[in-house]
């Protein structure tokens, strides 16, 4: 937000006047910059597109709840409830303040070069087609069973696939992300009063940390599917400078920071979730 001051009186002297205005518009002008840099950089990865699509599987997630929370009858306003968790202005607000704060005095100007060029804007809009395609439950079939034969013979593809991966530590940030956002749900249940027998927050996180290796498997086999079909148009050149502009400080620092908002707003999410669910449950049995 840019700060404002009030008007130097007219009766101030020249010099005091100048003086005076150095003192603040210098800084107001940086973070003016500054805010226009992750705006336009939060506009190159295409994190708004990217969010709707998030919406969109949540909303087919909260499908899915319904059936293995309340038999497949869901309660009467549940689909407006989960739409209303998933709104994506309050999701962007959230990622987008996480984002900047995460960012702060790291090489910005670097991360826009690279994204605003021709490889960098292939990668994305690549990236963003291949999510929203997912949300075909054939093409998401079809692009795991691709995924596992390509990591079964290890094919060149995979390889330059794997190095981005191993580079962005993909598979551990997200398995790590899943099991905080699956903890933050059972917290939401806990405090909406639906959990009982005994359940606390210390055995609700042995229930989450025991779903470990599950998740660590779906979550290889879908970033692998969801990469490999990204990155099927992409050329090898390509793939190979975009690996290497992730191994970088600047887009280890672009990662860490696009990981640290993603996880926050999915751990909200959940716990928003695992809150709604628990009130509904808690009214059918009353």
């Amino acid at each position: 937000m840019t700060q404002t001051r009030n008007a130097p009186m007219r009766r101030l002297a020249a010099t005091l006047v100048a003086f005076s205005l150095s003192l603040f518009a210098a800084p107001v002008l940086a973070q003016q910059s500054e805010n226009e840099k992750l705006d336009a950089l939060f506009t190159a990865l295409a994190l708004p597109e990217m969010l709707q699509i998030m919406r969109e599987e949540g909303l087919v997630y909260g499908d899915a709840m319904a059936e293995d929370l309340f038999g497949g009858q869901p309660p009467r306003r549940w689909s407006a409830v989960v739409s209303d968790i998933y709104d994506v202005d309050r999701m962007t607000e959230t990622v987008r303040a996480t984002f900047g704060a995460g960012l702060e005095g790291d090489d910005i100007d670097t991360m826009l070069d690279f994204f605003t060029s021709a490889p960098g804007q292939t990668v994305i809009t690549l990236e963003v087609a291949a999510r929203r395609a997912l949300l075909d439950d054939a093409t998401d079939a079809a692009s795991k069973e691709a995924a596992a034969v390509a990591m079964v013979d290890e094919t060149p593809r995979f390889q330059l696939v794997r190095d981005l991966v191993e580079a962005n530590d993909l598979i551990e940030s997200n398995v790590v992300g899943a099991l905080n956002s699956n903890y933050a749900f059972f917290m939401g249940m806990l405090d909406g009063g639906a959990m009982q027998g005994g359940v606390t927050s210390e055995t609700a996180l042995q229930q989450v940390w025991g779903q470990e290796g599950q998740i660590r498997v779906s979550t290889t086999e879908w970033i692998y599917a969801f990469l490999l079909m990204a990155y099927q148009p992409l050329s090898d050149d390509d793939l190979e400078i975009y690996t290497a502009f992730s191994k970088t400080d600047a887009g280890q620092d672009l990662n860490d920071a696009l990981f640290t908002s993603f996880n926050d707003m999915f751990d909200d999410l959940s716990r928003a979730l695992g809150l709604a669910s628990s009130r509904f449950m808690v009214s059918q049995e009353l």
